[in-house]
């Protein structure tokens, strides 16, 4: 007995799976939400990704029914699941990197540039712009740069002047009180000037010794001057005059030093050689040792001077400066008459050797 298989019947059978089939589908393929503004949520890229995307589920296997007239197979609809709701990644504080709506193939719009000078960041300077400004010079700025209009200008032409006293004394002697002092002046500029030299010796009313000399000085190296002109003596004896010349200056290790060489009336011959030096003690405690020798080419009986070393005076003064051009003192001094002087001063019943201490100020201006 042949058995006769209906095509038909089983061909209506296919299209009814396939129906019911596509209708799962769809309804397991839910809508993607619309495209967020990834500018305002900021939300990771693999985060969000995952969130647009639901997995369906997997689609029944419908078996074909043999039978030609079978109802229909039908299925409850499952239950779709609601979309979740978009977070709200500003209030999470979560920054979405600027590559992600690129990267998930997102049509976003790109963030706008942050502005930096409102933030109050710093843009590095260039390398060859200095990170503080260099002011802009005043009026102010360059008056401070000018030296003061009375300071002492170098190697100029303008006139200047100094005086100096470093000695104005008093003593005692068998002989009564005593004065002496030891001064010079200037004035001229830095290369020339006019100098005055005065030194002297007072003793019971009576001038002992006395001189003064006016000098042309002009410098010919750093501290150093030469000099030329003119010197009287007053005392002792009858008075008398010189030409004399010589040098001044500060000699290495600052010593002060004063030579000069005199040629006077009759063919006498002299010279004199000073030399001085200060140590500070403190800043205004100064101590000073002075040293003056006098040479005298041939004796002068009616002068009390001898040939060749005539006199040599050591002194030690201690002065104090209570102000740099005031400045009293105390100290020691040893006066040595040598060779004919000394026997001149011995016939005239005077000391050879004398010893005094004294005391008085040393001022300048």
């Amino acid at each position: 007995m042949k058995t006769t298989i209906s095509v038909a019947p089983l061909a209506a059978g296919l299209l009814l799976a396939l129906n019911v089939a596509a209708q799962e589908h769809s309804q397991h393929q839910m809508p993607m939400p619309a495209a967020q503004d990834h500018s305002q949520h900021q939300m990771p890229a693999m985060q969000e990704h995952t969130q647009h995307q639901v997995k369906p589920k997997a689609k029944p296997k419908v078996k074909p029914k043999p039978k030609p007239k079978a109802k229909p197979v039908t299925t409850s609809k499952p239950k779709a699941t609601a979309p979740a709701a978009p977070m709200d990644h500003a209030a999470m504080g979560h920054e979405m990197p600027a590559q992600a709506p690129a990267a998930m193939g997102h049509d976003a719009a790109q963030p706008a540039p942050m502005d930096h000078a409102a933030m109050g960041h710093a843009m590095p300077h260039p390398a060859d712009q200095p990170i503080t400004p260099i002011p802009v010079l005043t009026a102010e700025d360059r008056a401070a740069a000018v030296a003061p209009p009375n300071d002492h200008p170098v190697h100029d032409n303008s006139v200047q002047h100094y005086v100096l006293f470093n000695r104005l004394e008093g003593f005692d002697t068998d002989d009564g009180t005593g004065m002496a002092w030891e001064g010079q002046a200037w004035v001229g500029t830095d290369l020339n000037k006019l100098w005055l030299r005065s030194e002297g010796e007072r003793v019971g009313g009576h001038i002992e010794g006395a001189d003064l000399e006016v000098l042309y000085g002009r410098a010919f190296a750093r501290w150093w001057d030469v000099v030329g002109g003119v010197r009287h003596d007053f005392k002792p004896g009858a008075s008398q005059d010189f030409v004399a010349i010589g040098v001044q200056g500060l000699a290495p290790y600052k010593f002060e030093v004063e030579a000069t060489a005199y040629l006077g009336q009759s063919g006498q011959t002299a010279a004199r050689l000073e030399a001085e030096y200060e140590t500070l003690l403190t800043n205004r405690l100064i101590l000073q040792p002075l040293v003056e020798v006098n040479f005298y080419g041939k004796n002068d009986a009616r002068r009390g001077i001898g040939s060749g070393l005539s006199t040599a005076e050591a002194g030690l003064r201690l002065r104090y400066e209570v102000t740099r051009q005031f400045a009293p003192y105390i100290g020691v001094v040893r006066e040595h008459a040598f060779g004919s002087t000394a026997d001149f001063r011995r016939a005239a019943g005077e000391d050879v050797n004398d010893t005094r201490v004294v005391a008085g100020i040393r001022i300048w201006f």
